[in-house]
């Protein structure tokens, strides 16, 4: 049985302790590594060389900074069909979406190569006589990374590649489910050119992140998981002086109008609902028809759904791989036998599912829950699964409220043929990313990802020139250089003249 370690120093550690957690193949049940939980001396070990390698990673020119992301992105290139498939055999999702999330990674790196550019400050010449200011953004120091299971590798590329590219060091915990991509893409960055101990990770579970948490070495956290755990790393990092972002849950929405284009509007909510076994925090996981196209629309999908392809994501005709452990899809399963008990109706009901060859594989079929109502828990809460629910609205302004009174306020979407209509969800919707007639509103990395409410605590959204605002600190300089004219001390407070 293979046993993953950490990666320290700029080299593999095997693991010291003697726990370890499983790791296994979601599409047969198999446990197929075992990875190693760090001890505190490892935790300690990774903080201690970040610590000591910031100074100097820290006063490297950006330039030369981003010639080392130029470097890894194109080793992220060469090696993605390596990291897809590592990602597919522990998180189960299909390769071509494997392979997807690995391009969506790969272009932060794209937009970190930028970074001479993005960390320019201003200038002010004369702001009084012969005084001049300018403000500069600086590196904070160590940052951790904590990520989910559900995107091994695109999650953290969300995070360290614009903290490194700003001058931070990084130690980033992952999922113990999915451990493998991270530590291939820390032996990419080495060979890329990083030094040393500027880029660590350490796998383990909650012990680890509280270490992280507390450590006063450590400046800011980066944090992607359940709303929960989000606002409780939230309020633990800020109480120990740590700038914090924490992405939570979402429950992201789908109102598809009259209007709308409804083959263009069952293929979004096919690839929304169920890419990835809706193990996405942008999958879309309510549908809200408006009016008369309800019936038509609930129709379209199930006659689609029937025949969505489901398998192992080594297989290259799959279009649904299964859910990531055995515990998860007991979870999801048990939410929409809920959702029946509470009254909602079963269109289609993905219990039950077996694939022959793969029996002890972790699936559970496409489920589509019509006449759901908004106070049944298979609405109120992020389910995390292939489950679609269908909350029926008589009017645009009635989805609108819908929409808006749910706690998560991650992403938002409409499908429509009216602008007007586009335009007043776009102003109008409380949610920190608006698609029109367009799925998944993930934006690019050249803007940033984050929700409203309770789908984002902290005051910055991750990557783009919002990450680098999260990962620096404003500096502003007011020089004068003596000339002469100075007249002895100044009391009030200084004006300028």
């Amino acid at each position: 049985m293979q046993t993953l370690g950490h990666f320290i120093n700029g080299k593999p550690v095997p693991g010291a302790g003697s726990r370890s957690l499983p790791v296994f193949n979601p599409a047969t049940g198999a446990q197929s590594k075992q990875v190693a939980v760090a001890t505190k001396d490892e935790v300690e070990a990774a903080i201690a060389a970040a610590a000591a390698a910031f100074p100097a990673w820290a006063a490297t020119p950006p330039l030369r900074r981003a010639r080392i992301m130029f470097k890894f992105k194109d080793l992220l290139e060469a090696h993605a069909k390596e990291l897809a498939e590592l990602i597919s055999s522990e998180h189960g999702k299909v390769f071509s979406d494997a392979l997807g999330e690995v391009t969506r990674g790969v272009e932060v790196v794209e937009f970190a190569c930028g970074i001479p550019d993005l960390l320019k400050g201003e200038y002010s010449e004369n702001v009084g006589t012969n005084i001049d200011s300018y403000s500069v953004r600086q590196a904070l120091g160590v940052c951790a990374g904590i990520t989910p299971f559900n995107f091994p590798a695109m999650v953290p590329l969300w995070m360290f590649p614009v903290a490194l590219a700003c001058g931070n060091s990084f130690v980033l915990k992952v999922s113990e489910k999915v451990p493998s991509a991270a530590l291939r893409m820390a032996e990419l960055l080495q060979q890329a050119g990083l030094p040393d101990g500027v880029f660590n990770v350490v796998n383990g579970d909650k012990d680890v992140v509280e270490q992280l948490l507390h450590d006063p070495r450590i400046a800011a956290v980066s944090f992607v998981g359940s709303t929960p755990i989000a606002e409780y790393v939230y309020a633990t990092g800020t109480k120990a002086g740590k700038r914090v972002q924490a992405l939570g849950g979402a429950k992201n929405h789908l109102v598809v109008m009259p209007d709308a284009d409804l083959d263009q509007a069952v293929d979004a909510l096919m690839g929304a609902a169920y890419g990835s076994a809706g193990e996405r925090c942008m999958a879309v996981s309510v549908a809200v028809p408006v009016g008369p196209v309800a019936e038509p629309l609930v129709q379209k999908i199930a006659e689609r759904a029937r025949s969505l392809k489901i398998g192992p994501g080594s297989d290259k005709e799959a279009e649904m791989g299964p859910l990531v452990t055995a515990q998860h899809k007991e979870k999801v399963e048990g939410y929409i036998a809920k959702g029946l008990e509470e009254g909602a109706k079963a269109v289609l009901d993905g219990r039950g599912l077996t694939l022959q060859g793969n029996e002890q594989g972790y699936f559970t079929g496409a489920t589509l829950l019509d006449h759901v109502t908004p106070e049944m828990s298979v609405y109120k809460d992020e389910i995390f699964g292939p489950v679609l629910s269908v909350v029926r609205q008589p009017s645009f302004a009635a989805a609108l409220e819908l929409v808006n009174k749910h706690e998560f306020g991650n992403g938002a979407v409409i499908y429509t043929s009216d602008g007007d209509t586009a335009r007043a969800f776009t102003t109008g919707v409380l949610a920190g990313m608006v698609g029109v007639n367009v799925p998944v509103p993930v934006p690019m990395a050249f803007h940033s990802f984050g929700g409203w409410k309770r789908s984002l605590f902290g005051d910055h959204a991750i990557h783009g020139r919002e990450g680098v605002r999260f990962y620096t600190r404003l500096k502003t300089i007011t020089s004068r250089w003596p000339t002469g004219i100075r007249k002895g001390a100044e009391y009030a407070m200084p004006t300028m003249k």
